[in-house]
């Protein structure tokens, strides 16, 4: 619901404009001397967040050593306890910004943690034009749902805005996805396809043609673990498929994945797992009533060996025993 009293301030883009709703989009056109041309001061921030883009000219947040600026795809957000201190640069004559205030969904809350901050003013530079239109035209979609006052059109508008700050999400640094170096996929399809031998770091780099200390860099750069660790995963992975989907001895399944000592495996279950592979088993579906599968490297192919969520990076070793 949009403010309607007599005495109240109707334009968004001017002093004294009640802000006592879930959305309100708009884009501010700040030209020298012009009656937008003044500078936005709230000490105390607002009651919701404000999101906003630079599609022309240039802006400036903050005085002093926290002063930074805004160029066309730069993209602020203003959490409700952040102070608002933005204008036109002084250098530039124009700065046009387009924005979206709302209060967000619980479930949002993920998404409205940037990392890029200054005085708790989440900042997102956008790479390439292409992600500049993309995310102009979220904006633009907002604004104009917003304005046409149909029924649901603020729903409407506030479900187009959460695509944007989950885009928003995704093209933040730390989350972009980055093509993984083809010879990191090479290595990691030959220890796929030998889980159960005992493969040293010298003959992985040479087949993909690194050296040794090059493909641990590039291993731990691209996969976020080393190799002893990432084949580890491997091998709890398919130990945990095999066990919910045959009736396969549980020694049987050690070999398979790499560990002749069934003892052994079972500790590296229980550390990875959290359980032994015997509890997993019971813990698990009632297997299929067929014994076991046949156990042959073709086996492997069509598994999806992907690392296990929450590991973190262990120390690299040149011969891939098991880690500790």
């Amino acid at each position: 619901m949009r403010p309607t009293d007599a005495g109240q301030q109707l334009n968004p883009l001017l002093p004294g404009y009640s802000f006592n709703i879930y959305l309100v989009a708009g884009t501010t056109p700040i030209i020298e001397n012009g009656p937008l041309d003044f500078v936005i001061d709230r000490q105390n921030g607002m009651s919701g967040f404000i999101i906003n883009m630079t599609i022309k000219g240039r802006g400036k947040v903050f005085d002093g050593d926290d002063a930074f600026y805004c160029n066309p795809g730069d993209l602020l957000l203003f959490p409700p306890d952040a102070k608002h201190y933005y204008g036109r640069a002084p250098d530039s004559p124009d700065w046009y910004h387009r924005w979206v205030y709302f209060r967000p969904r619980a479930y949002w809350a993920h998404w409205l943690k940037w990392r890029n901050q200054v005085n708790k003013v989440g900042r997102l530079t956008l790479p390439d034009k292409a992600l500049i239109n993309e995310f102009e035209g979220l904006f633009e979609q907002i604004e104009s749902t917003y304005r046409e006052e149909r029924r649901s059109s603020e729903e409407l508008a506030i479900n187009l805005l959460e695509r944007l700050l989950i885009r928003c999400f995704q093209e933040t640094p730390e989350n972009r996805v980055t093509p993984v170096d083809s010879r990191i996929e090479e290595a990691c399809q030959y220890l796929s396809r030998n889980l159960s031998e005992e493969v040293n770091v010298e003959e992985v780099a040479r087949h993909v043609c690194l050296s040794p200390s090059r493909l641990a860099h590039l291993f731990r750069e691209q996969m976020g673990v080393n190799i002893v660790r990432w084949r580890e995963d491997q091998r709890m992975i398919l130990a945990k498929l095999l066990l919910q989907s045959t009736r396969t001895p549980i020694a049987k399944i050690a070999s398979h994945v790499g560990y002749d000592d069934q003892m052994y495996f079972s500790r590296v279950f229980r550390k990875r797992v959290g359980t032994s592979p015997s509890e997993f088993r019971r813990s698990s579906d009632a297997p299929p009533a067929f014994c076991e599968i046949p156990m042959t490297p073709d086996n492997l192919s069509g598994f999806d060996i992907q690392p296990l969520p929450g590991d973190t990076p262990t120390s690299d070793a040149h011969v891939l025993g098991d880690s500790q």
